[in-house]
């Protein structure tokens, strides 16, 4: 009976020191955890994504500081019309602009039928019908276009407008049928500041603009 209980004893005394060494290495492991796959790379290492900043709106100097409805009608009408450039037509603009004048100024009714609307061309028509019953003529100059800015843009329907305010020197002299100047003077350029409307379908393959309307800015 003793015999038993001492081998009993072992036996117990065994199994407790193979408990104990299994729960103790358990207990090494559990200070020390195996990395898993969402905490083996440092958090503390890892590269930080870059800071993304919100995509600005390219806004060419030509509508720099104008009213959002300005930027908001060069906006559809680009989208209305994907060959727009807004770089582009302010060039062709410039350009347009001292072709019209200087068509007014020689008298050129072809190239004013050209380049301006009917209403626009009739105001021109008038005004030289004018000036040759008057036996006047110009001696004028655009010497150089000083700053030309978008102010006004919209889309109606498929028309679209947009309005540029030209600041120009120009040297105007108007002569007499003999000759002789009556007014102005070719050595002081005068500064002027013209709004001109040009308009375009842009539903049309023809990409030209006309001058829509005219007036003093």
């Amino acid at each position: 009976m003793i015999i038993q209980i001492v081998i009993l004893a072992m036996i117990a005394a065994f199994l407790g020191l193979r408990l104990y060494s299994v729960l103790g290495r358990r207990a090494e492991h559990e200070e020390e955890p195996v990395p898993t796959r969402f905490d083996a790379v440092d958090t503390q290492a890892r590269p930080t994504a870059p800071q993304l900043r919100s995509a600005q709106p390219f806004r060419p100097a030509a509508i720099e500081g104008a009213l959002p409805a300005v930027e908001a009608g060069v906006r559809d009408i680009a989208a209305a019309d994907r060959t727009f450039d807004l770089g582009t037509f302010l060039d062709g603009a410039k350009g347009a602009y001292g072709m019209v004048l200087e068509a007014f100024w020689q008298g050129d009714r072809d190239t004013l039928k050209q380049l301006c609307d009917d209403d626009v061309y009739d105001g021109f028509d008038a005004a030289i019908t004018a000036r040759e019953a008057a036996g006047e003529t110009l001696d004028n100059r655009l010497v150089r276009i000083e700053d030309a800015k978008i102010d006004m843009a919209e889309l109606v329907g498929k028309t679209a407008r947009v309005t540029v305010r030209f600041v120009a020197d120009i040297a105007a002299v108007t002569r007499d049928k003999d000759g002789h100047v009556v007014a102005g003077s070719l050595d002081d350029a005068i500064e002027t500041r013209d709004l001109w409307t040009f308009k375009r379908d842009v539903r049309e393959a023809d990409p030209h603009w006309l001058v829509d309307e005219t007036d003093e800015g």
